[in-house]
């Protein structure tokens, strides 16, 4: 087990095949381009290259058909088949062990013996002019013997030929005199083929001249009739559209003018849309910030005039009917004592008979009194009013009637009064 490497695992490259034996391994596994797990001292593992090996095939000295010695030399490449297991194994079993130095080796004499064969089975001239041909012969040949061995010919070209006795030279000096003789003779015929065809090339060239003056007179003659009858339909034909362009210009211009007309009346549409929607706005701006503010200030004046006219008016009636509640207890408070006072006046009066000028007056002064159904006052200012005024003023007569009874009769009421009661 000492022979056999301590690594288990084992890998190679697309241009390396790997062939494991031993246990398990029957027949042997063989792996292109990837890995493999190896027990060692129990399996093996050997590698063979896969690379494509170019091979310089030289036949020196070999004679052909004729007899005559040449030496051909060709480019082959070869190369062991990797993607087909049967050839890769027949590969395997013929150069396991051996170096890609070795297996070129022997598919380079394998190669040359084809050639050999080959050559020996083909004229000089066949080879030096189809060497496709003779390319062609040794790649079918030597595929079919290589294949066996599980190496493909890749391709195969002849390089150079040569021999030694000139063959190959004087084979083309030959050619080369023949191809200048035959290069002389038809440069000859061709200087005599171009004189001729020179003459025959001017005397139709005169020809064609004369011809073609013939045919340039009946082409002017016919060219100036046509002109003429070409120019009498062109003038006719350039005033008739001279004559519908005007009148399309004109129909364009009125078309024109209608579409500026048209496009005026709506533009003045427009405007008085405009002008109409502005009016709306401004009056719904007047009516937001000026009317609806005015109405609300208004209504707003209305109610607190409303309010202060109801105001006053309830104030004034209270103050009426409290002014009339007052004035009719007060005179109600005067009449009672207009009565008393009337009644004194009437006992006075009646004590006074036997003096009837002075009883007659009192009476006079009382009557008024005792028929008073209402009493006004007037004030001047400044003093009272209403029932207190009224009091005052009967006190103010009746202190100043004795005065004026005695003035008048003479007698005395405080002293008539005295003595009746």
């Amino acid at each position: 087990c000492n022979k056999f490497s301590p690594k288990m695992f084992y890998t190679c490259g697309p241009n390396e095949a790997m062939v494991v034996s031993g246990f398990c391994r029957s027949p042997p596994l063989m792996i292109v381009g990837g890995r493999v797990f190896v027990f060692p001292c129990i399996q093996t593992i050997q590698r063979i290259s896969l690379n494509t090996l170019t091979l310089n095939v030289k036949s020196d000295k070999v004679y052909t058909q004729h007899g005559v010695p040449i030496s051909v030399t060709g480019i082959a490449q070869v190369k062991i088949q990797g993607q087909n297991k049967e050839m890769l194994a027949a590969a395997c079993q013929m150069f396991m062990g051996k170096s890609e130095g070795e297996i070129a080796q022997i598919a380079l004499e394998t190669l040359e013996g084809h050639q050999r064969a080959i050559i020996a089975h083909l004229t000089v001239e066949e080879i030096y002019k189809d060497r496709k041909k003779f390319s062609e012969q040794v790649f079918k040949v030597a595929s079919s013997d290589l294949v066996n061995m599980g190496i493909s010919v890749v391709s195969y070209t002849l390089k150079d030929i040569h021999d030694d006795q000139n063959y190959l030279h004087s084979l083309g000096k030959g050619r080369t005199a023949q191809v200048q003789k035959d290069a002389r003779i038809g440069e000859a015929q061709n200087k005599r083929d171009s004189v001729i065809r020179e003459a025959h090339a001017m005397q139709e060239k005169v020809s064609a001249q004369y011809l073609n003056e013939i045919e340039m007179a009946k082409a002017q003659r016919d060219f100036e009739l046509k002109k003429a009858t070409y120019d009498i339909e062109v003038n006719t034909k350039k005033a008739e559209s001279e004559m519908a362009y005007q009148l399309q210009v004109a129909k364009t211009k009125q078309r024109i003018e209608e579409e500026k007309m048209q496009v005026q009346v709506v533009e003045r549409a427009q405007q008085i849309l405009l002008q109409e929607q502005e009016v709306t706005r401004k009056e719904r701006e007047l009516e937001a910030k000026v009317r609806k503010p005015a109405e609300a200030e208004r209504y707003r004046l209305e109610k607190l005039a409303e309010a202060e006219r109801s105001q006053l008016i309830m104030e004034a009636e209270a103050e009426a009917e409290s002014i009339r509640v007052k004035g009719e207890a007060e005179a109600f408070a005067l009449e009672a004592k207009g009565r008393a006072e009337a009644e004194q006046m009437a006992k006075k009066a009646e004590a006074f008979r036997e003096y009837r000028e002075g009883a007659m007056m009192a009476e006079e002064i009382s009557k008024p009194l005792s028929a008073v159904q209402k009493v006004t006052m007037i004030s001047s200012g400044g003093s009272e009013v209403g029932a207190a005024k009224l009091t005052g003023e009967v006190l103010e007569i009746m202190t100043r009637l004795p005065e004026t009874v005695e003035g008048l009769t003479g007698v005395s009421i405080s002293q008539v009064g005295t003595g009746c009661y």
